[in-house]
């Protein structure tokens, strides 16, 4: 079994997104932790779109990345150039990947265009994971 962590800003979209959809995609192949360089709290509204998609993370938390940092991970993930340019180093030779989704927290408008914002990063980040996961797993 495979160890990832999905890593983003504040662990609260972007990178929870990416970690209900691998685990999703990779079931019993894959362990996916996600974590932030800092800590948000998991985004309600990031919470809905995966539920809109039949995915559940209402048990996720927003963690900070150096609780992991005993975690051997095979793939480190970033979601975000934030991330990527403050994303420790993991001993062990974790393989690195990078893709930078916007940020559906920063979506203005009304709550209709800010919820499409969501959809829209949502689905970008599940084929994103669908792939990874049928290329490495």
């Amino acid at each position: 079994m495979k160890n990832i962590l999905v890593l983003c800003t504040g662990n609260s979209c972007r990178s929870q997104i990416a970690h209900g959809y691998l685990q999703h995609f990779a079931g019993d192949k894959a362990k996916v932790y996600s974590a932030g360089v800092e800590t948000h709290g998991v985004n309600p509204k990031a919470i809905a779109t995966m539920k809109s998609d039949g995915i559940d993370i209402t048990q996720h938390t927003s963690n900070n990345v150096l609780e992991y940092k005993e975690v051997a991970f095979d793939y480190v993930i970033t979601v975000c150039d934030h991330a990527q340019e403050r994303c420790p180093y993991f001993p062990g030779g974790a393989e690195r990947f990078h893709y930078n989704f916007p940020d559906p927290a920063k979506a203005t408008g009304t709550e209709e265009e800010i919820n499409a914002a969501f959809v829209a990063v949502r689905d970008s980040i599940k084929t994103y994971c669908a792939e990874f996961v049928d290329k490495h797993l």
